[in-house]
């Protein structure tokens, strides 16, 4: 059976995109395809594929603290080019004006590093349609 739907993690760290896509893997690889980048140039060009692929995007999850491109710089343009798509910012480095403007923008929920297995999982729950 094919997959046409995703969840997108992005973060500049290879050691925690493995660890994600494994954690992800494990409670929601039966469903969704896991799908990971390391910029958010990178993830804006995976959606676009994805897009294009007709592969829904249900939900995105972003590292704060990237070069060139910041993950509330990535959730503002993935919510004015995808509103409908959930959005988790997982940072261990985001300070409140991060957190504000996440919040502000109703981008989504905010999870400190390191991230606690059951809490991830409870918050995608929420997030992904049922």
């Amino acid at each position: 059976m094919k997959k046409h739907k995703a969840i997108l993690c992005v973060d500049d760290e290879p050691i925690v995109l493995k660890s994600l896509k494994a954690e992800l893997g494990h409670n929601f690889g039966a469903e969704y395809i896991i799908e990971i980048a390391e910029s958010g140039e990178e993830a804006l060009d995976i959606l676009d594929e994805f897009l294009e692929k007709g592969v829904d995007t249900l939900l995105i999850i972003s590292d704060w603290l990237m070069p060139n491109m910041k993950g509330d710089e990535l959730l503002i343009k993935v919510h004015q080019k995808f509103p409908n798509m959930a959005k988790i910012m997982l940072s261990g480095q985001a300070d409140e004006t991060a957190i504000t403007r996440v919040k502000s923008f109703a981008l989504g929920t905010f999870i400190s590093k390191p991230w606690n297995g059951e809490q991830l999982k409870e918050a995608i729950d929420k997030k992904l349609p049922k």
